[in-house]
C-alpha cells in the first residue's frame, strides 16, 4: 500500500519521513503476531521516540501490506455512534494498545493528546488531522494554538510523540477505516482541551 509518512512533534509542525521501498517490505507470512514481536523489540533496544518512531511506522506499512487480515478486522459501523472500536489484542502487562476505529462521515474528535506515543494507518477513506501547540500566557496556562493541518489519505501513516495536540475530522461522504497503535498511556498526561475557554482536563 503506497501512502506518505508524517511525524508530528511538541511545537505542532510535522515532517514528511522518506517511505521505504514497497519491495524492501513484502515478505512471505508476516503475521500480525511477527509484527508485536517486531514493535516489542524496537521498543526494549530504543528509548528515544524520534528514532523508535520511524522504524515502527515501518513495520505498520509493512503489516498492512503483506497481512490482509488487518484491512479484514473492524466492527461494523452503528449510526448511533460516530466511530467503533475493535480492539485487536490485549494482553495485561504487554504496554501497547492495537486497534482498528471507524469514523463517520461528519465525525470530528475533540483536540487533545494521548498521554503516549501513538501511529495512526489510514485504511480506507479520507481524515484530516489539524496540530496544535501550546501558548502559554500569564493569564491562561493551557492556552493553544492552530499550526497546521494534513489530510490522510489511503496509505498514509502519521505518528504522534507523547506530548503532540491534534484532533481528527473525517473528510468526505464515506467512513474511515484506521489501524490505531499507541504505547502505554499515562493518563495524567492525556489532556483534551477547550479552545474557547482556554483550559485543558483529563479525559
Amino acid at each position: 500500500m503506497d501512502g506518505k509518512d508524517y511525524i508530528l512533534h511538541k511545537d505542532g509542525n510535522y515532517q514528511c519521513c522518506p517511505s521505504p521501498r514497497i519491495w524492501n517490505l513484502l515478505h512471505d507470512n508476516y503475521r500480525f503476531y511477527r509484527f508485536l514481536t517486531d514493535v516489542e523489540d524496537v521498543l526494549n533496544a530504543v528509548d528515544d521516540e524520534l528514532i523508535f518512531l520511524p522504524k515502527i511506522q515501518n513495520l505498520v506499512r509493512k503489516l498492512i501490506l503483506n497481512c490482509y487480515w488487518i484491512q479484514t478486522q473492524f466492527v461494523e459501523h452503528d449510526i448511533t455512534t460516530e466511530n467503533s472500536v475493535l480492539l485487536l489484542y490485549d494482553e495485561l502487562g504487554f504496554p501497547l494498545t492495537v486497534q482498528t476505529v471507524i469514523f463517520a462521515p461528519g465525525s470530528k474528535s475533540n483536540i487533545h493528546t494521548h498521554g503516549t506515543w501513538g501511529m495512526v494507518a489510514v485504511l480506507k477513506g479520507e481524515e484530516k488531522h489539524t496540530f496544535w501547540r501550546k501558548n502559554s500566557t500569564s493569564e491562561f496556562a493551557d492556552k493553544i494554538e492552530y499550526t497546521d493541518e494534513v489530510i490522510l489519505q489511503k496509505g498514509d501513516i502519521i505518528s504522534l510523540r507523547s506530548d503532540s495536540i491534534h484532533s481528527v475530522e473525517v473528510v468526505g461522504n464515506t467512513p474511515t477505516l484506521t489501524f490505531n497503535l499507541y504505547g502505554e498511556t499515562d493518563p495524567k498526561k492525556r489532556w483534551e482541551f477547550d479552545i474557547q475557554n482556554h483550559t485543558s482536563r483529563n479525559f
